[in-house]
């Protein structure tokens, strides 16, 4: 079988080796010469293949890694990520779609409290003023790689306290009986300020997708208002149409 430095071939051209090195590491994982969850070989042996020295590999996979296109596990080496594609169609939460490939979801709390709704929560969940809501403000990550920032409000009713929610908003709602059966998106492109950018681990300015959602009960009564940043070069949303 031919080695990764055969099948990406020279790293001739302008600019520093590490840049080339990248490059080529980037358009093998583009063109699914490397896939998702493959092992990329030691820095030894990578840096051996294509005769560079392991600074250079250090320095392209840690811009790989950067960029959201590798992992490095502890213990176990640097894997490919690739990028997560979100189907619109069915409701699932974000510990579901990193567990159905294989990722390990984990939070870093910002926020978990109660308190009373605000003016604007009170339009967007219904709610009358001075009613009780649940706040959930997060950084999502897949394996060890922050991939989205969240901020959650739930009404009074929909928990019995903010320390029900662990790690996923949906399980706890589940187990109280009021997880939601459907929801209303919308999604923009946006920019990174300084601050949410250094959260995610990316440059400020890099390109985004933010998120708002309203998930509905049954009985129509709104359980969740959720808003959400993520990281746009990780995240491709899919969504299937029908004429």
């Amino acid at each position: 079988m031919a080695s990764l430095a055969q099948q990406i071939g020279s790293l001739e051209g302008p600019g520093p080796l590490y840049r080339r090195l990248q490059h080529g590491l980037r358009s093998a994982i583009e063109n699914s010469v490397l896939k998702p969850q493959d092992a990329l070989p030691p820095e030894r042996d990578l840096a051996a293949d294509f005769a560079v020295s392991r600074i250079t590999v250090r320095k392209a996979l840690d811009a790989l890694v950067a960029d959201g296109l590798l992992i490095r596990k502890q213990g176990a080496g640097t894997f490919v990520i690739g990028r997560v594609e979100k189907q619109f169609a069915k409701l699932t939460s974000f510990s579901e779609d990193m567990a159905a490939r294989g990722q390990t979801p984990r939070s870093q709390w910002l926020l978990r409290a109660s308190g009373t709704v605000t003016p604007e929560e009170s339009l967007t969940l219904g709610l009358s003023p001075g009613a009780p809501v649940y706040r959930f403000h997060r950084i999502r990550f897949a394996d060890d790689l922050p991939m989205a920032i969240e901020y959650s409000t739930i009404p009074g009713f929909g928990l019995t306290s903010e320390t029900e929610v662990e790690d996923s908003l949906y399980v706890a709602l589940h187990a109280a009986g009021n997880r939601p059966t459907r929801a209303l998106q919308r999604l923009r492109a946006v920019l990174f300020d300084d601050e949410r950018a250094q959260l995610l681990g990316v440059e400020a300015g890099a390109a985004g997708l933010y998120i708002e959602r309203r998930g509905f009960l049954d009985d129509g009564r709104v359980i969740e208002a959720t808003e959400s940043w993520y990281r746009g070069d990780a995240y491709d949303f899919v969504a299937e149409l029908n004429a």
